[in-house]
């Protein structure tokens, strides 16, 4: 069997949980959020004052503790759907 067709017939990924996709959304939003906020550093600059950069190193810690808790989350659904497959479960 080519190497192109067996890699369409294996599963790449888990499917996505509830659990998982409320994850991701929420990072998402945070990255957007954290983009805006860079973005629009200087009306916020007059606005918050000394916060807005603040504001910012906020949602940065935030998007990188959602991010690696969504990334290991994913990542070990993934072995997990992966394990099940190549022992022969069906999923």
């Amino acid at each position: 069997m080519p190497l192109w067709l067996d890699m369409l017939r294996t599963p790449m990924a888990a499917p996505e949980t509830g659990t998982l996709r409320r994850w991701r959304f929420c990072w998402l939003v945070l990255c957007l959020s954290l983009a805006a906020t860079i973005a629009a550093q200087r009306p916020l600059r007059e606005v918050a004052g000394r916060w807005a950069p603040a504001m910012a190193a906020v949602l940065l810690l935030a998007t990188i503790l959602v991010g690696l808790i969504y990334f290991r989350r994913k990542g070990i659904a993934d072995q997990d759907w992966l394990a099940r497959f190549v022992d022969g479960d069906e999923p």
